[in-house]
């Protein structure tokens, strides 16, 4: 038997004779407890909310995307298309153009983004799920814009009679001076039939419409696009056509995942989950200072017992084992209370969804095993060294009679 191992057991579930000793020990498991459960909860949520912030993308978002290497637009060939076809592991790929316009109804003015898309955009993004209002209806006559377009403009779907106007600067060179104001840029009376939401900086970006009506618009010819998005096969990575797709479409162009595409957000909200992650870390090992304590107190309450073992052969080594596996012990059946008790309030929230940011909208969290993992091993680490520095004040001195 592990003669260490025992008396730290017997130690944890026995009281001592002094109540003071006994309220410090309680108070110190509470502080584990508690400690543990706060970082298990702050990790789930901030798992959540990296999960909701990354939900916008994922509707915007292809799993890959080309783009130009300089400039805003590039060439697609016919026979680069028919050999797109044939990349193993794609799904789907949809062409889009973009550029910058200039929308006005009644009076009212908005810079915002025209994106030109074909058919399959639907297919290789989730951008019809974001539907507001109306349908996902892009022809010679209609658009959808975000919410914050329309709310804007003050144009509701469906409006034949009061169309909004689309204006593009017509490409070319010369002085504005020399030229007519009418003459500079392109127009398109464009009805609305339907709104996408998903939130504000998107809302008011963009306007989808037909890939042709934009490359006319924009006084383009039908090769000319600014983006390819590329949908995979379920279960293929992006990575596994990556390079296959590349040699395609040549050295101008370059490709890009969702991550990278969303470099900055994801830098953020990773950078947000380590410092709150430090934070909450800081405030354990203050409050594992209690272990520190805590053992200490029971040292000194135990000494009688401690100078018996002495005498009967323990060494001063087995001495401060005991004591560092009391502590090990409190702080890891503590931890394991304190995630227990975190995994309950997070499933808590996620079946019944009690806590709200509105009335329609609960908070996110999500339930992930490796912030069980990463909470024990937190309390784990902490504790040996808390019980590390407690059960080295064991020393022969205290134990001499």
């Amino acid at each position: 038997m592990n003669f260490p191992l025992y008396i730290a057991k017997r130690y944890v579930r026995s009281k001592s004779t002094q109540n003071a000793v006994n309220i410090i020990n309680f108070i110190t498991f509470l502080v584990i407890v508690i400690g543990s459960a706060a970082l298990f909860i702050v990790l789930s949520a901030f798992a959540g909310l990296k999960t909701f912030s990354l939900s916008f993308t994922e509707s915007f978002d292809p799993d890959l995307k080309a783009s130009p290497v300089a400039g805003k637009i590039f060439t697609i060939t016919p026979e680069q298309e028919q050999r797109l076809q044939s990349v193993d592991g794609l799904a789907f790929y949809s062409k889009e153009l973009e550029e910058k316009v200039s929308l006005e109804h009644r009076g009212k003015n908005h810079i915002a983004y025209i994106k030109g898309v074909d058919s399959n955009y639907t297919k290789v993004t989730g951008v019809d799920s974001t539907l507001y209002i109306g349908d996902w209806t892009i022809n010679d006559t209609q658009v959808v814009s975000g919410l914050g377009i329309a709310n804007i403009l003050g144009v509701t779907i469906n409006q034949f009679r009061s169309p909004m106007q689309i204006y593009a600067f017509k490409p070319g060179k010369g002085s504005i001076s020399q030229q007519s104001i009418s003459s500079l840029y392109n127009q398109l009376p464009m009805v609305i039939g339907g709104v996408y939401a998903v939130e504000a900086d998107l809302d008011n970006k963009y306007v989808f419409a037909d890939l042709r009506l934009t490359q006319a618009l924009l006084e383009k010819d039908s090769l000319t696009v600014s983006g390819i998005n590329f949908k995979m096969d379920e279960g293929v990575e992006p990575s596994a056509v990556r390079s296959e797709i590349q040699s395609i479409l040549g050295s101008n162009v370059q490709l890009k995942n969702r991550q990278q595409l969303n470099s900055t957000l994801y830098k953020m909200l990773n950078t947000e989950n380590v410092a709150t992650y430090l934070i909450f870390t800081l405030v354990l090992i203050i409050a594992l200072f209690n272990v520190v304590g805590a053992i200490i107190m029971m040292i000194l309450d135990k000494q009688q017992n401690s100078k018996t073992l002495y005498s009967l052969g323990t060494t001063i080594k087995e001495l401060r084992r005991i004591y560092f596996v009391q502590g090990i012990l409190v702080t890891g059946f503590g931890g394991f209370i304190g995630v227990l008790i975190g995994v309950l309030i997070v499933w808590s929230q996620l079946a019944f969804s009690w806590l709200k940011i509105t009335p329609s909208l609960a908070y996110p969290v999500k339930f992930e095993f490796i912030n069980i993992a990463i909470v024990l091993a937190t309390i784990i680490v902490l504790g040996i060294i808390a019980s590390k520095i407690a059960s080295s004040r064991i020393n022969k001195k205290l134990v001499d009679l």
